[in-house]
Parts: C-alpha cells; structure tokens; sequence
C-alpha cells in the first residue's frame, strides 16, 4: 500500500514521545515493503535539534505551512491508499480539513495522546483537533485502550475507535552489558502535570536515600527548580543513547499524566522501550496496567515513595532482573513495530474491502 503519515515529527525527538513510534512504524512499513511518505512541518524548536535529520526508510519532506502542504504534496496525498494524521500536528485542523477534502483513499487519525485529545474536545479546545472532525475519519487509532474507546464512538461519533499502542523496536532498544551507574532513574520530558509523581516516586525516595545515585533525563524542566544532591540531571538524550541510559540503572522509573491515569489503558512508549532492554520497570498504578505487564512478575507498581524504597532494597538482583527479563518477553511478543504494522495492515484492508 501507499501510506502518507501527516505527523508531529519523525526527525527530532527532543521533548515528545512520537518520534520513535513514527521511526519504528514508518520502518517497519517500509521493510513489509510499504511505499511510505512522511510529512513534517518544518518548525525552529524541531530544526535546532534534529537527531534523524533524513530517516533512511520511506521518504521524509518538509513543509513551511499549510499553504506549501496542500500546494507541494498534493498529488501524495490523493494517490496514497491511507492518509494517517497525527494528534499535536501544528494548525491540525486545517490540515485534517484539507486531508479529508483531498484524499482517495482512507484517512485514519492516529492520536498519541487521546485522554488529552477528549479533555481539550470537552473543553473546545481545538489546537489539533475538532469535535466536528471525529466522525469524518474512517478510523480512529488510539494510543489508549478500553472504556475510551466506547467514549470516542458513542459521545464523539468515532466511526472505528481501534486501539493502537505506542511500541518498541526490539533491534533498537535492547539490553546491553554496561556497569551499573544509578540505582533508579527517570527519562522523560517535563510537564507541570506529571511533575508531583516524579517528586513522589523519584525525588522523594532520593531524599530517603542520600548514599544511593538517582537520574531524571529529559528536556524542559524549569531553570529554578531544586534538585536532592545525588539526583544528576541530564537535559537530553537522543534516542540511540535510551539503551545506554536505561542498561547504567538497576531499576527505571515509569510515570504517567494525570488525564492518563484517569482513562486508563495508556502505556506510554517510553514504558515498552525501557521493557525492551529489559531494564526492571517500577510504575506508578492506573486501570489496565496489567493487560500490558504482570505486576509482581514483569513490572513493579508503586503507590507511595515508601514503596519505591522497599522496591529498590527488597528485590535482589536475580529477582529485578528476572522481572526485566520477563517484561522485555512481553513486549517482544506483543508490542513491536511488526505487530502494529499487521494490526494496521488489518485496519486499512478492512476499510478498502469495504469501500469496494
């Protein structure tokens, strides 16, 4: 099939999650021998730090506007079987109204950040996306699972609601033999709603154990704020260096946004990628949790900085990195850039065999 990806970006990861979701899909479509086309509004914050400047899979272009979207890509756009635009894209719905207008073919909406996208909706908060616009898409892929989906066919008019999770490409995330550097650490980019569970599960255990080495990477964070002595900040990490980070701790911290929780069924790709180096996982609890990872046997679910403690002194060695092990199975069997490329595969068959 010929697929036109409308995303975020698959050229710089720095402060979001969905390059390396687009890296590994957009890979291993091109590897099923997909004809892919990704296109990328060309933006400062991206263009200053660009990791993966040109991907060698499919084809990446650029565009300044809409205006340069619709004059250059065009003819991709009605020539593609699928048409997939992603949550967050800059002037979204202009491009969504632009994309279903054009295209031939299916057009899906792949939203990375769905309890998010149904708390701007309710509030008529329409920076990517607009109520008006859930109905029109033939499907609707969603980074979360369970009751929202309901939610999103019943009270937003979603024709096809289909979960559709981050993942993690098992060549790239992997373990690695390195000496172990941080007893527990954190990877992700800050976000004012997010931040008390890092303070909880993180900081405060740091605190609670002044002789112990502690790590949170990743952008964003405010130039003010306070950090225990044995906590080392690290501003960013490309994502060939994730493998690195994550193989230098004993245990990896794993913390979920607020609207996240609440809808549940929201596994965020920086869990299966720490999964994937089989790094022992410690997660903060939602509802789902465990349709994803055993707790006790492939991850470790903390309510309280009390608990993190005992985690990270009670486990011995084998039992942490039997836990590794285990989960780094399950995300091999379950979510890997080949199996979202099947259950897309499975999707757009099913709606061209219902056009026809």
């Amino acid at each position: 099939m010929t697929i036109v990806f409308i995303g975020l970006s698959i050229t710089s990861s720095w402060g979001n999650g969905h390059a390396t979701n687009y890296r590994a899909l957009v890979a291993a479509l091109d590897a099923s021998g997909h004809d892919v086309l990704f296109l990328e509004r060309d933006v400062p914050w991206y263009a200053a730090r660009r990791d993966l400047p040109q991907p060698p899979w499919g084809r990446t272009e650029l565009y300044d506007s809409p205006a340069d979207l619709r004059r250059r890509f065009a003819e991709d756009v009605v020539r593609a079987d699928a048409v997939v635009l992603g949550s967050y894209v800059p002037d979204g719905v202009v491009v969504a109204e632009w994309v279903l207008h054009t295209a031939a073919g299916a057009v899906a909406f792949w939203d990375i950040d769905t309890p998010v996208t149904v708390t701007k909706l309710e509030a008529g908060d329409e920076e990517y996306l607009s109520r008006t616009l859930v109905p029109r898409f033939d499907l609707y892929l969603s980074f979360t699972g369970g009751p929202l989906l309901t939610r999103l066919e019943t009270e937003f008019g979603a024709r096809r609601a289909r979960p559709f999770y981050c993942m993690a490409d098992a060549a790239a995330y992997r373990p690695l033999d390195e000496d172990e550097r941080w007893l527990l650490g954190y990877l992700g980019t800050y976000s004012s709603d997010r931040q008390p569970a890092v303070e909880s599960l993180l900081l405060e255990p740091a605190r609670r154990l002044p002789s112990e080495r502690l790590v949170v990477a990743g952008p964003q964070y405010p130039s003010a704020a306070e950090w225990p002595a044995n906590v080392e900040r690290i501003e960013h990490l490309a994502p060939g260096d994730h493998p690195m980070f994550y193989a230098r701790q004993r245990f990896t911290l794993n913390v979920t946004r607020p609207a996240m929780v609440r809808a549940g069924w929201s596994p965020s790709v920086r869990l299966f990628e720490a999964a994937a180096c089989g790094t022992p996982v410690i997660s903060d609890r939602w509802d789902g949790l465990d349709d994803f990872f055993e707790p006790g046997t492939e991850i470790v679910v903390v309510d309280s900085p009390d608990e993190v403690v005992d985690a990270v002194r009670g486990l011995t060695s084998g039992d942490a990195d039997m836990i590794g092990a285990a989960a780094r199975k399950r995300v091999l069997a379950e979510h890997t850039p080949e199996r979202r490329v099947a259950e897309l595969e499975t999707h757009l068959h099913e709606l061209l065999s219902a056009a026809a």
